[in-house]
């Protein structure tokens, strides 16, 4: 399992990523997994519009440490001209990876048409990623979900237009929906879809609790990479984050 992972031209050491959670993959956090042996460390989430507006708070989650390499800037918003723009402003920091974020359920974010609001806007998100790609040249990266709801179930469609968009370096699938929030169980089998359906690597995140989960996911869906988030906590059920 300590295969290597090549995402666009960063090699990580093997395939185990921690995932981004908003108010846990900070500094601190980051080194401790770093030193547990994580392939690839993703930071909390930042708005590209406080970067824009050079929000104080936004430096520090925008702090990388030397030893953290290789690790993921991960950026949320709905605007491609403002997103790909600050992705080629913050460009020159010492982060490995840009990834976009589609997946964030919380009410604020979806309201504003961001984070997993944008799974229900396949146009925008060929628009935001085409952005992106070109803007930079560090590998880009897109976390989806499941889909939006039950109603919504798109993973493999919007897989499909992330890699269509042209020179997207990944995808990663959270296998549950943005009603699910973090509830009930991760459906891996949208993932072994998703990785069917693409030829971009694919990393399946949800429910990785344990060196077995791990291996059983790879295992179900042929996925590249494992994302493990709320378990890097120690967190086994249904959580706020």
């Amino acid at each position: 399992m300590m295969k290597q992972l090549k995402i666009g031209n960063v090699t990580l050491p093997n395939r185990y990523i921690l995932g981004p959670m908003a108010g846990v993959t900070d500094l601190p956090f980051r080194v401790l997994c770093k030193e547990q042996g994580a392939g690839l460390l993703c930071m909390e989430m930042v708005s590209a519009k406080a970067i824009l507006y050079n929000n104080k708070n936004t430096e520090s989650l925008l702090e990388i440490h030397p030893d953290e390499q290789p690790v993921s800037l991960q950026f949320f918003g709905s605007d491609p001209k403002i997103m790909s723009e600050m992705a080629k402003r913050v460009e020159e920091r010492p982060f490995d990876i840009m990834d976009i974020n589609m997946g964030c359920p919380v009410p604020k974010v979806v309201r504003n048409g961001e984070g997993s609001a944008l799974m229900k806007n396949p146009k925008l998100v060929y628009e935001i990623v085409s952005a992106m790609v070109k803007a930079i040249d560090k590998p880009v990266t897109v976390k989806i979900r499941k889909g939006f709801d039950d109603s919504c179930i798109n993973a493999v469609e919007i897989a499909k237009i992330i890699e269509e968009a042209g020179g997207a370096a990944a995808v990663a699938v959270h296998g549950r929906t943005r009603e699910q929030y973090y509830s009930g169980q991760a459906d891996w089998d949208i993932i072994r879809q998703v990785k069917e359906a693409v030829s971009i690597p694919v990393i399946g995140n949800g429910d990785v609790t344990s060196p077995q989960k791990a291996e059983e996911l790879v295992k179900q869906t042929g996925c590249d990479g494992i994302m493990i988030a709320r378990g890097a906590q120690g967190i086994h059920g249904s959580s706020p984050r």
